[in-house]
């Protein structure tokens, strides 16, 4: 095979950068419009901040290509404007080595896997750090540089429900309440060395360890201070 050239290389790392971008630019959009859903009504009159929503993005999209139509001379902004948005959207390591065999290989890697999956210590600290103390989907996942639909994922692993909260500042929709995720594990004991005493000493007593398991417990003997 044949060692593409370097012209070849930065299309490659363009056409993944805007991959990259669109992808991530839909999934904030989609964010956004779901955000508008409210939980605590019903019908019509629940998901009408989504179509509010979605009608704005649709007057956007619409209004850009009336200005583009109207004047073609914008391209020569926002052309530039977007390769730049593109290769930042690609990850560092990603863009030091852009697809080093053929297309096969770009797609492996682990840019193309997803929105990153949080650990739920991540999603716990995102909730204390945004949430009123309750946090909406939404919101944990733009904190967290994911998708909802990941966020989802870690508390389902974690029988962690779902449900609708308040969340101040932003109404009701659906999102996790603080009080929900299990406590953080208790650091361990320390273990204290054989033939080596503890540090719960009364002033009268000293607890010994060994081995073996036994625990001894030795009492001093009294001294007499009385003056002979």
């Amino acid at each position: 095979m044949t060692e593409p050239t370097a012209m070849q290389r930065h299309a490659r790392t363009l056409t993944h950068g805007q991959r990259l971008l669109l992808r991530r630019l839909t999934a904030r959009a989609a964010a956004w419009v779901r955000a508008g859903r409210r939980d605590d009504l019903d019908g019509v009159a629940a998901i009408l901040g989504c179509v509010v929503r979605l009608a704005v993005l649709a007057a956007g999209a619409y209004g850009t290509w009336l200005l583009i139509r109207r004047w073609p001379a914008v391209l020569w902004f926002a052309v530039p404007v977007w390769c730049w948005a593109a290769i930042r959207a690609i990850p560092q390591e990603t863009a030091e080595q852009p697809g080093e065999d053929d297309e096969d290989s770009g797609s492996a890697s682990a840019a193309e896997q997803g929105p990153p999956l949080p650990t739920l210590q991540e999603v716990r600290d995102a909730v204390s750090r945004v949430g009123t103390p309750h946090a909406h989907l939404a919101v944990l996942a733009e904190a967290l540089g994911t998708t909802t639909d990941r966020v989802r994922e870690v508390l389902a692993e974690h029988h962690i429900p779902v449900e609708p909260v308040r969340m101040r500042g932003r109404g009701t929709s659906t999102g996790v309440k603080a009080g929900r995720f299990p406590a953080p594990a208790a650091a361990p004991e320390a273990v204290v060395a054989a033939g080596q005493p503890d540090n719960n000493n009364t002033n009268n007593t000293t607890t010994v360890h060994h081995a073996g398991g036994a625990r001894i417990t030795v009492t001093p003997a009294r001294q007499d201070t009385t003056a002979a």
